[in-house]
């Protein structure tokens, strides 16, 4: 998978989607949420995430306090000890990983714990959303990161066009 491609694409176009999603926001078509899925599901039947794994790379999610738990539990650590050892306070002051990758990726671009894994990463690149149009600053950001994003713009507009 060529990630400057679609870094480059997803630059290129981003005025040009910000301007689409924005028109979503304005005026959502009849449909809007089924349609959101349905291309949602196609473009993930052609992107494999294992192929790329660019948002664990280059992108930590954010931890909310149940993620925390629950991970810490899992890995048989106290949630102060998780903590300190693999997260920080941004300056939104949310906790998010220390470093980059992820400390969860594996070689093979699996996740060592992707059955409990955050629901950030659970919900990435939230293109399955319903009233895709109230996360459109996320959607822009999430295209220069995330192929399947990027696919998911273009087809999405591709499709609302012919309507």
């Amino acid at each position: 998978m060529n990630l400057e491609f679609y870094k480059n694409q997803a630059l290129l176009k981003q005025k040009e989607h910000k301007k689409f999603l924005e028109s979503l926001k304005k005026k959502p078509p009849k449909n809007l949420d089924y349609t959101v899925q349905e291309t949602h599901d196609q473009v993930f039947e052609k992107i494999d995430c294992l192929q790329c794994a660019n948002c664990c790379k280059t992108t930590g999610p954010l931890f909310t306090p149940k993620d925390t738990e629950r991970i810490a539990k899992h890995l048989k650590m106290k949630v102060a000890d998780f903590e300190y050892k693999f997260l920080r306070t941004d300056e939104d002051h949310d906790q998010v990983l220390q470093d980059l990758p992820c400390w969860f990726l594996n070689e093979d671009n699996s996740c060592s714990i992707y059955e409990i894994r955050p629901k950030a990463c659970r919900e990435f690149p939230h293109t399955d959303r319903k009233k895709i149009y109230q996360i459109n600053h996320l959607t822009i950001q999430n295209t220069v990161v995330c192929p399947a994003a990027f696919e998911f713009v273009e087809r999405l507009q591709k499709s609302l066009e012919k309507k």
